[in-house]
């Protein structure tokens, strides 16, 4: 299989665009947990999306690549995504159920199962 299925194409642009607003939401996070004292001392805390959206990005980005630099799909950051209803970030979550919904069909897994050969 050499061309890239439509799921895995739209998994990535959606997972791109998650990453975009984690890292700027992790952002506002942040330097709005700064005002306040407590804020500062659960920074650790308040960047855990922005940390998130590097790592989407960079996920995304690879899978975006021609060829593509990843051989797998990675279930961990969809559960992240999923995870980030903590911090009230409704797209990311919705992204993330749809990531695990497109990496559980068939067309998804014989794409990743022709690229590791």
């Amino acid at each position: 299989m050499t061309e890239k299925p439509i799921k895995v194409q739209t998994m990535a642009i959606l997972v791109l665009v998650s990453g975009i607003l984690n890292v700027i939401w992790g952002g506002i996070l942040a330097l709005g947990g700064m005002i306040s004292i407590i804020g500062i001392l659960c920074a650790p805390i308040l960047i855990l999306p922005m940390v998130l959206g590097v790592f989407e990005l960079i996920y995304a980005l690879n899978l975006l690549a021609d060829p593509p630099k990843v051989k797998k799909p990675y279930q961990a950051i969809a559960i992240l995504e999923i995870c980030n209803i903590i911090f009230l970030n409704i797209f990311s979550v919705v992204v993330g159920i749809l990531s695990l919904i497109f990496i559980s069909e068939e067309e998804v897994k014989d794409y990743f199962a022709s690229l590791e050969g």
